[in-house]
């Protein structure tokens, strides 16, 4: 970016990051952010920037990531309109004070809770789901009653521009910024002090992003990823097996070709069946994407050159590549890389101790299926486990001595509902899809107004001394 950007849109060379920033704190202590109306009516426009420029936000994606318009508007467009629809609807209940029960002995002392924001707030958004991840967690800061600085990911420059001109023309730019640029960008906004961050992105910079944070004792939230194992009880698997080769299929390279942080990373299968699962996977594969998806505009390609040879040099360590048994072809003009299944790669290879985050599966074989509680467990814990079997005792023997983000049977990534929350266990995460119906899982919300001021009303003749205390919800 040079120059100046209109509104909301700033840019770096221009020297107002700090004016920029005092600008919204000062919204902030105005109390402007703090009505429900202010809120719904923000809420109202960014589900209004979302309706009007669904062709410009296709588009973008397209150059980013190669997304069609069906997987845009699933992963993308669908998302963020239910999110705002969602708040809309719950806003005033969120605002709403909650009774707190007060012990017998203070009768008749009455408590609340009241859920207030936590002020200035910064996103960092990903680029794999570039427009979703970037306006989910600023439906969530706005809900709440927040000021914000949303910094797109510079990896998808398209979607990042998008934000960055739109954003500004339909929401309160004095209340909610975009702020583009790289690194150096990231370093900078990094320095000031904020009342949240909220991050979503790979752990190396999460550590640079807490690292700073922590200068400031800043609460940060993260969304990091994993190697999200598939446990696929072939003996005891759903009884129309093609069903739940086709969920793996459709959960592996159906969002962003593989570059998701919930998607199937890799297959445990014991040696017995595996020949007869590969030949499924094939088979569907060629029936979802057809005997070339080079050739097919409805699979996403690789972000950018960066990643492409991150997922290169997988596939060309000579062990790896040894064990390649469909697919491998790539292409680096076009940035595609072939849906590819491999059969027992090094378990000590950087493909299976790295989250691939790309259209790479592994094929890991064991003697009997009840092994693969044993395999996740030695290493580190994962964001999702899915898990296809009937087997009841297994499931049980599962959900007790595993531990994960999440636990699905029998599909994949059904688990990011609205009815679900979505954490993990590594990390602290974030919650800006799923937003459970009961009081205390509000996390959308709850990221951002994490301080609850506690109220008693003490009753003393005709005297009333307020007293207040603070919690701190992380």
């Amino acid at each position: 970016m040079t120059g100046s950007g209109v509104n909301g849109m700033i840019s770096m060379e221009g020297g107002r990051v700090e004016e920029s920033i005092g600008e919204l704190r000062r919204t902030f202590r105005s109390g402007k952010t703090r009505s429900a109306a202010w809120r719904k009516a923000q809420l109202k426009a960014l589900l209004q920037l979302i309706r009007d420029n669904e062709d410009k936000i296709f588009e973008a994606l397209k150059h980013d990531l190669g997304k069609n318009p069906v997987e845009s508007y699933r992963d993308e467009l669908g998302v963020v309109e239910k999110s705002v629809k969602y708040s809309l609807s719950h806003v005033d209940e969120w605002m709403a004070p909650k009774k707190s029960s007060m012990p017998l002995i203070f009768f008749p002392a009455r408590g609340q809770v009241l859920p207030e924001p936590l002020g200035l707030v910064l996103i960092f958004s990903s680029w794999n789901f570039p427009i979703s991840l970037a306006l989910d967690p600023v439906i969530g800061a706005i809900s709440a009653g927040n000021s914000v600085v949303l910094k797109p990911s510079e990896q998808a420059p398209a979607c990042s521009s998008f934000l960055a001109n739109t954003i500004p023309l339909y929401l309160d730019s004095k209340a909610i910024k975009v702020i583009e640029g790289g690194a150096e960008i990231s370093q900078q906004l990094l320095q000031q002090k904020w009342d949240k961050i909220f991050f979503t992105g790979s752990p190396s910079v999460a550590r640079i992003v807490m690292s700073a944070a922590v200068k400031h004792l800043t609460p940060v939230t993260v969304e990091l990823g994993g190697k999200c194992p598939t446990i696929f009880d072939y003996l005891s698997s759903p009884s129309d097996t093609e069903v739940a080769v086709k969920r793996v299929v459709g959960g592996k390279w159906g969002p962003c070709n593989g570059q998701a942080c919930i998607g199937v990373d890799y297959v445990l299968v014991e040696e017995k069946f595996a020949f007869h699962l590969i030949e499924m996977l094939k088979k569907t594969i060629k029936k979802f994407y057809g005997e070339n998806p080079k050739q097919l505009k409805d699979i996403s390609r690789i972000v950018n050159k960066h990643h492409f040879q991150r997922l290169r040099n997988l596939l060309e360590e000579p062990l790896v590549a040894a064990s390649i048994v469909h697919g491998g072809l790539i292409d680096e003009e076009k940035l595609f890389i072939e849906p590819t299944i491999l059969l027992d790669p090094p378990l000590d290879a950087e493909i299976m101790t790295e989250e691939i985050f790309g259209p790479l599966l592994p094929i890991i074989t064991l003697k009997n299926i009840e092994e693969s509680i044993e395999f996740i467990n030695s290493r580190p814990k994962p964001l999702a486990l899915y898990a296809f079997t009937k087997d009841e005792a297994f499931k049980r023997r599962i959900l007790s001595e595993t531990s994960s983000g999440s636990v699905t049977f029998n599909d994949i990534m059904i688990q990011v509902l609205y009815s679900m929350p979505f954490f993990s266990v590594n990390y602290l995460q974030r919650n800006p899809k799923n937003k459970n119906k009961n009081k205390n899982s509000f996390n959308c919300m709850i990221a951002f107004a994490v301080s609850l001021r506690h109220i008693a009303l003490w009753r003393c003749g005709t005297e009333r001394v307020w007293e207040v205390s603070w919690e701190i919800l992380i």
